[in-house]
């Protein structure tokens, strides 16, 4: 398909948003809409990319064979197997979603950051909701990274690992295990003052 304006469009524009005008006046100028303006400029300008490439879908490890960072993966299933759940957006897009405790943001941060670590060019987003933080991010390719995502809930359904999970988790038990124990462990504080007696 091609462009609906010309490249000399598209430079004049980029130009005169370098020289300070501002994008009202250079929508005007340029016969375009405002959101146009600010688009190229995010595009083009700031990440640098050749036109006609503004959106690149993010390759599946499953599907394309795209690398997969495994021991970020076995965290994150641990997570998603936990307090993880997997939402049907719009177009075929899903939701995954991660809620944790707010007390702990360090475990956020490390949702936040292995989610990025799974799907590269993914913009977790964190939603702060009564007590908890709900970090989600969206992908075509969730459920085949998560097979064990299904109608229903959870607890509800058989929850069996695929053959490629075993391997994965098989090299990577700790990663697995912390994401479960953060997820759905339990935290305590031993209160006892008195040594025991025997």
């Amino acid at each position: 398909m091609g462009h609906i304006r010309s490249q000399e469009t598209v430079d004049s524009a980029l130009r005169m948003s370098d020289d300070g005008v501002s994008d009202k006046a250079n929508a005007e100028i340029h016969g375009v809409a405002i959101k146009t303006i600010r688009r190229w400029r995010r595009l083009y300008q700031r990440r640098g990319l050749p036109r006609g490439t503004g959106f690149q879908p993010t390759p599946c490890p499953r599907c394309d064979g795209a690398e997969l960072d495994e021991a970020a993966y076995a965290l994150l299933l641990g997570w998603y197997l936990g307090d993880g759940s997997i939402a049907t957006a719009r177009r075929g897009v899903f939701t995954l979603q991660i809620a944790n405790d707010e007390r702990y943001p360090e475990l956020n941060r490390e949702i936040f950051e292995t989610i990025k670590r799974v799907k590269p060019t993914a913009s977790p987003c964190p939603r702060l909701r009564v007590g908890v933080v709900l970090t989600e991010a969206r992908w075509k390719h969730w459920p085949c990274l998560s097979p064990q995502h299904g109608p229903g809930r959870k607890h509800l359904r058989k929850i069996e690992l695929a053959d490629w999970q075993r391997e994965i988790v098989a090299k990577y038990p700790e990663q697995l295990l912390r994401g479960l124990f953060h997820s759905d462990g339990c935290r305590i504080v031993n209160w006892a003052s008195r040594p025991r007696r025997d």
